[in-house]
């Protein structure tokens, strides 16, 4: 084989040698792929490899997430169970977006999921799957908006709390700075794109020296528990029949530091060489965000002095972190420094976060899948989705007032992203598998502008029989994580701690099987050709 044949990716995987006219190429017309997939390019094309690797690395904040979201996994299955669950699904998220690159690059756009479906799918069921993949993808992404802002919030009332204990954190506290925080990155994502690009180049070296800024003083002034403690220390905090049962619990709470990369996809208009950009962007972003999770992850369980009250600390800091830090450099000072370049990583995080957000409202209503599609699609004079932007701002603004009732909703709320990202990505995945186990996909043709009607591979994919192997193994693991997601972290739980994310789900699901004969038929075609 020469080299010429070869495709260098981040996680060595080779090309597909069955097409006799694959051509490696660094560029591509994009808007001829564009074109091809029915689409008209009108957005500005502003982002390259770093500037996207950039974007969907800080947008994931990985191991700045694992220090916020580990505390259920904590809880419920002990220091070995946060390590070993964390562990497993890296493994997972690997396999399942190696999977979604291959469908990026067969069809680059804002769209990504339901796009992907409606192309796959059978043509007796393909449009209703595509707006059922649709509405979960924009409640996922909508739910990530509210949660990205509600984690500044409570990281910033923690940090507070830290620095002044007296301070009583109220709700309409958390309420106001949530809408601060969304309202400082809907104004930055009005910006021209330009502007969004070069900065997601920088936040990617802070979102790297960052982590060694809060991992090495944690690590260096801390004493250390024994290996024994960090990898073999399980717990049972739940109260559930079997130790296997409380890891499966808190499995799902930790992808929720290493699941997004999709981000990319959906700016996928705005990148250049989408085709081959894109899924390297989600491989090395993984990779990358994966490895710094686990690490700081590890860190952390080795420098907790005091289990019992990192615990304790969520019902005054909100976070373990806090505590752990604190207790680490003996210092309440040096403690909120590195707090403090958490919450400054996170709220640039939230940056990539909203625009993904606001594109994939703005996706959905160009193929009128939403109320108000016909305002929502109109772009700026610097072609900016920004009716799409403020309305991301206008939805955060709304679900952030379930905070006044219940923090417990607001949360719940916010941890159904996973399972709606999860749902999201189950159905592409599993008529992807059917399609190449079928062969229903004809090899990569290159770049053309004539629409075609059989669904090719793109420049970038996995060879088989590993690609067959590797699809089925993310499906595999989507079912199980979507499954676990509902539980709730304690046995016989109460109002209070029962995990009420499977209510939104389900509504959601019922209303896309409802509304969709009833009404929506009529209006939603699947994406629409509009060239």
């Amino acid at each position: 084989m020469s080299k010429d044949e070869l495709e260098l990716n981040v996680g060595n995987l080779l090309r597909d040698e069955s097409s006799s006219n694959y051509r490696r190429r660094d560029n591509y017309d994009d808007d001829a792929v564009l074109r091809r997939l029915g689409k008209r390019p009108v957005l500005t094309r502003s982002f390259g490899f770093m500037s996207i690797l950039g974007f969907s690395c800080s947008a994931l904040c990985s191991w700045e997430s694992i220090l916020l979201t580990s505390v259920p996994g904590l809880i419920i299955g002990g220091p070995s169970g946060l390590v070993w669950g964390l562990v497993v699904n890296w493994i997972g998220v690997i396999s399942l977006y190696a999977t979604l690159a291959e469908l990026a690059s067969t069809a680059p756009t804002a769209g990504g999921q339901y796009h992907w479906v409606s192309m796959l799918g059978p043509k007796s069921c393909s449009t209703f799957l595509s707006y059922m993949t649709a509405w979960l993808t924009t409640l996922a992404w909508q739910a990530i908006s509210v949660m990205c802002s509600y984690l500044l919030a409570t990281l910033l009332q923690g940090i507070i709390v830290l620095a002044h204990p007296t301070y009583v954190p109220l709700a309409w506290h958390t309420v106001l700075m949530i809408w601060a925080f969304a309202l400082i990155t809907t104004l930055i994502n009005s910006t021209t794109s330009r502007i969004l690009a070069k900065l997601e180049a920088f936040i990617l070296i802070l979102h790297l020296t960052g982590f060694f800024g809060v991992l090495v003083p944690m690590v260096y002034f801390a004493p250390h528990n024994e290996p024994s403690f960090v990898f073999t220390t399980f717990l049972n905090n739940g109260n559930w029949p079997t130790q296997t049962m409380a890891f499966f619990v808190g499995f799902p709470t930790l992808a929720t530091a290493i699941v997004g990369a999709d981000c990319a996809v959906h700016m996928s208009e705005e990148i250049q060489s989408a085709p081959l950009v894109v899924p390297r962007a989600l491989m090395y972003t993984v990779l990358i965000n994966g490895a710094l999770a686990l690490g700081m992850a590890i860190a952390m369980i080795f420098c907790i002095t005091d289990l019992d009250a990192a615990m304790a600390a969520v019902e005054t800091m909100f976070y373990p972190f806090l505590q752990i830090a604190d207790a680490a450099v003996k210092s309440t000072t040096g403690a909120c420094l590195m707090a403090g370049v958490i919450f400054a990583l996170t709220v640039a995080g939230s940056i990539g976060i909203y625009a993904s957000t606001a594109r994939m409202l703005w996706s959905f209503s160009r193929d009128k899948g939403l109320p108000f599609s016909n305002q929502l699609v109109k772009l700026s004079k610097n072609t900016l989705p920004t009716n799409a932007i403020f309305t991301t701002f206008v939805i955060t603004v709304l679900l952030s007032l379930i905070a006044f009732g219940s923090a417990v909703a607001l949360q719940a709320l916010c941890s159904l992203s996973v399972a709606a990202l999860f749902a999201s990505y189950m159905i592409p995945c599993g008529l992807l598998l059917w399609r190449r186990t079928t062969g229903r996909m004809l090899p990569y043709v290159g770049e053309t502008d004539d629409p075609d009607p059989e669904v090719t591979w793109g420049p970038w994919r996995i060879p088989e029989p590993l690609g067959t192997i590797n699809n089925i193994f993310a499906i595999i693991y989507n079912v199980v994580t979507l499954f676990w997601s509902f539980w709730p972290q304690t046995n016989y739980p109460t109002a209070e701690t029962t995990n009420w994310s499977v209510l939104p789900f389900c509504v959601v699901i019922i209303f896309s099987i409802v509304w969709y004969p009833l009404r929506a038929k009529k209006h939603y075609k699947g994406p629409i050709r509009e060239v």
